[in-house]
């Protein structure tokens, strides 16, 4: 008797990620990974990683690894890990299957690196499968001839391992990049010949570079690890990533992993190519940056600073966020703009100037040494003082009384070694009161034996 309930059962979906360790994991594999766990988790199912590492001449554990860490590093937990490398024994237990059933026979070759190979016999007919987002697509598959589906029994390539795989992982759901297109006449045949059933594909679009043509590192950064590296938050690559090639449908752009999960539909996947804007990615990186603890970007920007050797202390880092937070998309342009000297006033005492550049259009060397002397009386006399309003409260009245370039501009120029930099006040208070006395004393110093 049937059981009726089994009538209503609805199908587990199971994703997978299918990346070769062949290289490190890049945008568009990211992209597709994030799709398939969206879709899997949306539905309560399942999503697989695969490490499809049958070319033993180029896969490599360093690239494994990058692969690994890069879907740790954005959340994208997997519910099962599997290598091709240790299921040789399960391929071949399909292959020897296929040649008895005169599905596939060993082939003497006179061209080529083999004397013979293991070819697919293909029945040659017109495959048709419904693609979720492009609708029913028809390959007449005698074109293809008899395929190649392994080197050996001990050796299977890639057409038989990953339908093999998808058959005993039960994969319902394919997402994969457009360009997996025409190889999927070839893996229906060889679901048909194993008795396979044929999962439900999705072909996604192509992610483009600002050219239009697909993206590639003549682009830029392509790689998980090197966005981490320049300090973009997984939030906001998830985020675009998301929008390579799907839309919510609405005005909404601010997606966390746990909405998309909630929001993600195949229907809403585009047919066209996604363009990879930088410029994009950086506005989602900054809103995010935005939204975070101070203790955590302290703590993001203190660690920054310590592997680029540009280590200061955290005390000082809080000082100086919110002229940080104005300039930064990511923490790479914190670096640049220390290293080029935009920034670098902040965390370096100035040294590299001319003492005559501290000296205001027509003054002269020693009245800007008192003046500067005059000043430094005035800080040491006075307590530390946290907001540039406070510092100015102190200084503002000589400024008036001795001519407000005459003071002010030596004060700026010896707290930033800079012609261009934020008002003297905003510095000190930012620097505090050891440091600015520190450093007006050097300009001193400089006038007084140049």
């Amino acid at each position: 008797m049937i059981n009726i309930l089994n009538l209503f059962k609805r199908e587990k979906i199971i994703t997978r990620i299918a990346p070769s360790p062949t290289g490190v994991m890049h945008i568009g594999t990211a992209r597709t990974a994030l799709f398939n766990y969206l879709y899997a988790k949306k539905n309560n199912g399942k999503f697989i990683l695969r490490i499809e590492d049958t070319d033993k001449e180029r896969s490599t554990k360093e690239f494994e690894k990058d692969i690994i860490d890069s879907l740790d590093w954005l959340g994208l937990k997997h519910d099962g890990l599997y290598r091709q490398s240790e299921r040789t024994e399960t391929y071949k237990k399909y292959l020897q299957k296929l040649i008895e059933d005169d599905k596939a026979y060993l082939s003497k070759e006179e061209k080529g690196e083999r004397d013979s190979v293991i070819r697919f016999r293909n029945p040659n007919k017109k495959v048709k499968f419904n693609d979720l987002i492009r609708g029913e697509i028809e390959f007449d598959t005698t074109e293809l001839g008899d395929f190649v589906i392994a080197k050996s029994e001990e050796e299977p390539l890639y057409h038989l391992a990953v339908v093999v795989d998808d058959h005993e992982m039960d994969i319902t759901h394919i997402l994969r990049g457009e360009d997996g297109i025409s190889n999927t006449p070839r893996q229906i045949l060889i679901q048909e010949a194993i008795g396979a059933k044929t999962p439900k594909y999705a072909h996604l679009p192509l992610i483009l570079g600002p050219d239009k043509s697909k993206l590639s590192k003549r682009h830029g950064a392509t790689s998980l690890m090197e966005f981490k590296k320049k300090g973009y938050l997984k939030e906001a690559l998830i985020n675009h990533l998301a929008f390579l090639g799907w839309n919510p449908g609405d005005e909404r752009e601010i997606f966390s992993l746990k909405d998309l999960t909630k929001e993600f539909s195949i229907e809403k996947i585009s047919k066209s190519g996604a363009v990879f804007n930088i410029e994009k990615l950086d506005w989602f990186n900054k809103k995010y940056l935005e939204e975070l603890p101070q203790q955590e970007i302290i703590d993001l920007i203190s660690e920054k600073m310590k592997e680029e050797g540009l280590y200061t202390s955290s005390n000082k880092i809080e000082k100086v966020i919110p002229v940080i937070m104005e300039r930064i998309n990511n923490l790479d342009d914190l670096v640049s703009m220390i290293r080029e000297g935009e920034l670098d006033y902040y965390f370096n005492k100035p040294k590299d100037y001319n003492s005559e550049d501290l000296i205001w259009k027509k003054s002269d060397k020693e009245t800007t040494v008192v003046i500067l002397n005059e000043v430094k009386k005035i800080f040491e006399d006075n307590s530390e003082k946290k907001t540039a309003d406070d510092v100015k409260s102190i200084v503002w009245d000589f400024a008036e009384q001795k001519g407000r370039g005459d003071v002010l501009w030596p004060l700026r120029y010896a707290l930033s070694g800079k012609e261009k930099s934020p008002d003297p006040f905003v510095l000190s208070s930012i620097l505090g009161k050891e440091e600015t006395i520190s450093r007006i004393n050097f300009a001193i110093d400089k006038l007084s034996n140049d």
